[in-house]
């Protein structure tokens, strides 16, 4: 459907004279009580029929790889000479592997590597902290990107427009959604809505039941909608991953666009950040701190806090109401990450590559404490 949408929108699309460069997960499957479970995408891939193999590069073999650090150059090594059209990966580690390959190849951009490039097919994470920097190793006006929105629990919404970040709400894959508004989530005032009962511009939380036997289930990801007729929405956030320990009910969304302007206004790049609340003590009142990897940092990090904070204000009038006059909150913190930083603590939880994700936004200073404790380690 996602093909067929994306030919429907460029009738003079060559997508299928080449290959789709496709970054997956590690084919690490564990067995309990006879079921096999591991990576989603590392699953699709050992499943698909032989001919798929065919337009989509690396190998199945490389492409299960499980080591992180020896699979990116294998894949660098079996695509570079292949005529590559579209990608399809979470933007973060899609990333990662393209500045690899520039690297590996020096040259400047990847169309001198893959001249017929046309589309990116991303999903797992919000594009925005990205899409600047892919515009630069990219620099064709005409290249497009898709975002699609799945999970292990179900594929939910695909992009159905050029050049725009709504998804079409699949309503005919087996799935029957209800939504629960953010704005009485966890209380005793909580409620379960229907589609029909969704309104434009609030959040919510999804709750599915499918075909495949999940009842009710939260998946954890809160969406807004765009447009009801059809149903089109925003992917918002997580239900876990937002900060509303002093009511300022900071989302996900709200971070990333911040970010995206803080960057472009200062002409920095961000490679991962993730924020934390500063608990009151005593008089002393809160504040929110964030640990930011720089690709290259601001030239005055005061204007890039001064833009990041404004910036959220406009977003979130919650958030502008605690740091009015710094009422219940002083300015944000900001700590510059030592470069690798986030990847070094994701190989420490065995979490590279595939499908993981840096935590952005947590109520609690677990991650936080984790990176600082991790910003100077020692020489051994």
């Amino acid at each position: 459907d996602l093909l067929s949408l994306y030919l429907n929108n460029n009738e003079e699309s060559q997508l299928f004279t080449g290959k789709s460069l496709r970054l997956g997960g590690s084919k690490q499957l564990y067995e309990d009580n006879n079921t096999f479970f591991g990576d989603l995408s590392a699953i699709l891939i050992d499943n698909m029929p032989i001919w798929a193999e065919f337009s989509s590069t690396p190998s199945n073999k490389v492409s299960l790889m499980s080591e992180w650090e020896t699979k990116i150059p294998a894949i660098i090594n079996e695509t570079i000479h292949e005529n590559v059209t579209s990608f399809a990966g979470v933007p973060s580690w899609m990333l990662v592997l393209m500045n690899k390959t520039l690297e590996a190849t020096g040259k400047s951009n990847l169309l001198e590597i893959w001249p017929n490039l046309e589309v990116y097919f991303h999903g797992g994470v919000s594009f925005e902290p990205y899409r600047e920097q892919y515009k630069k190793i990219l620099p064709r006006s005409e290249f497009q990107y898709y975002e699609i929105y799945n999970a292990s629990e179900g594929f939910f919404a695909i992009q159905d427009l050029n050049n725009s970040s709504d998804l079409l709400l699949m309503l005919d894959y087996g799935i029957f959604y209800e939504f629960i508004p953010m704005d009485t989530f966890g209380t005793p005032e909580q409620k379960t809505i229907r589609l029909s009962e969704v309104e434009l511009g609030k959040n919510y939380a999804i709750v599915i039941t499918t075909n495949a036997g999940l009842w009710r289930y939260m998946v954890g990801d809160t969406v807004r909608f765009t447009s009801l007729n059809p149903y089109r929405i925003r992917v918002s956030g997580r239900t876990k991953h937002h900060i509303n320990v002093f009511g300022e009910e900071l989302i996900v969304e709200n971070t990333d666009k911040a970010i995206a302007k803080a960057c472009k206004l200062t002409d920095t790049e961000v490679i991962d950040y993730t924020v934390a609340p500063v608990f009151m003590e005593g008089k002393e009142k809160g504040a929110h701190e964030w640990m930011i990897e720089f690709k290259n940092a601001p030239e005055n990090i005061s204007d890039f806090r001064q833009i990041l904070d404004d910036t959220l204000q406009s977003l979130n009038s919650d958030y502008e109401a605690k740091r009015h006059n710094n009422m219940t909150l002083n300015p944000l913190i900001i700590n510059i990450a030592r470069t690798n930083l986030f990847y070094d603590w994701l190989k420490e939880q065995d979490k590279l590559g595939g499908q993981h994700k840096i935590p952005r936004l947590s109520n609690q200073r677990n991650y936080l404490e984790e990176l600082k404790s991790m910003q100077h380690p020692v020489n051994t």
